[in-house]
């Protein structure tokens, strides 16, 4: 499945889980970690387990758990509560390195095994630059395996580690650390042959200003985002599905190679089209043959 839109879901708020249903997001990811309060946290684990008990068929939407850091004693509470549930995923934050994919994957290898779930059938998406020393290792994620899903990233963490007074200009682009954050994301998901997907717009009600870092975000090789309310859901959505032009464009230059077998430079529009353009065109319409109605 190609995700686009990710929204997260407050596991604790049975009010939110059932708004986040009808949201059409590609993926929910019930949340354990920062949107639950530390004494709400055996309740949330309940609900999660009964919401995802009680949605055995995703063929839509697929139900991915938000755990708590891997350091912390509860996330081994969180996976023991909703692996028997059945969870598509399972979104790891503050991911230290690859070696933390790993060793969350043997956690699941047992929990899947104990309740009889195929194995490696949940996958894992890491938040993988909420630390400072994270960004020194997202060259190495190539060597999880098959449960990685993708690669996220995060801003507020990492400003609250680093001291900063902020992570926006003024005309709210990232500055220059945060840049770089989403950079060696986006770089460090492509060399491990997974989905990029960018972080979340804080301000849920601007939705040009949402609108527009889709745009920023599809143009660089994101393929999807974070979203934190329904109303981001519509726009994720329609910015990272392929538009009727750039299709048709695709479809062009696919059947203008296959109608010229061996080229490797052929005119179009009065462009000249090389074998990049044409595996640029091809996962173009893969992924829009990937994605939901």
């Amino acid at each position: 499945m190609t995700a686009r839109s990710l929204l997260f879901v407050p596991g604790d708020s049975d009010r939110k889980l059932a708004r986040a249903e009808s949201s059409r997001a590609d993926l929910l990811v019930l949340d354990l970690e920062d949107s639950v309060a530390s004494a709400h946290k055996a309740t949330a684990r309940g609900r999660v387990r009964e919401f995802l008990a009680s949605h055995p068929v995703r063929a839509a939407t697929q139900l991915w758990v938000r755990i708590s850091p891997l350091g912390a004693a509860a996330a081994l509470a969180d996976l023991v509560a909703v692996v028997g549930a059945r969870p598509d995923g399972i979104v790891q934050p503050k991911t230290a390195s690859p070696d933390d994919i790993i060793r969350l994957g043997y956690y699941l290898d047992v929990l899947e095994a104990q309740h009889g779930l195929e194995p490696g059938g949940i996958r894992i998406l890491p938040i993988a630059t909420e630390t400072p020393a994270a960004l020194f290792a997202l060259a190495g994620f190539a060597r999880c395996g098959p449960r990685l899903y993708g690669l996220t990233w995060g801003a507020e963490d990492l400003a609250a580690a680093l001291g900063a007074g902020a992570n926006k200009l003024p005309n709210g682009d990232w500055t220059a650390p945060y840049q770089l954050a989403r950079s060696l994301c986006l770089f460090g998901a492509k060399a491990a042959a997974v989905a990029a997907i960018d972080t979340l717009c804080a301000d849920f009600r601007d939705l040009e200003r949402l609108r527009s870092s889709c745009a920023d975000a599809r143009r660089d090789g994101f393929t999807g985002k974070l979203a934190i309310h329904p109303d981001q859901v519509s726009v994720i959505n329609e910015c990272f599905r392929p538009s009727a032009e750039e299709l048709a464009h695709a479809a062009r230059v696919v059947a203008l190679f296959r109608a010229n077998p061996g080229a490797g430079v052929l005119a179009l529009d009065g462009q000249m089209l090389d074998l990049p353009h044409l595996a640029l065109a091809e996962r173009t319409l893969a992924r829009a043959a990937a994605l939901r109605p």
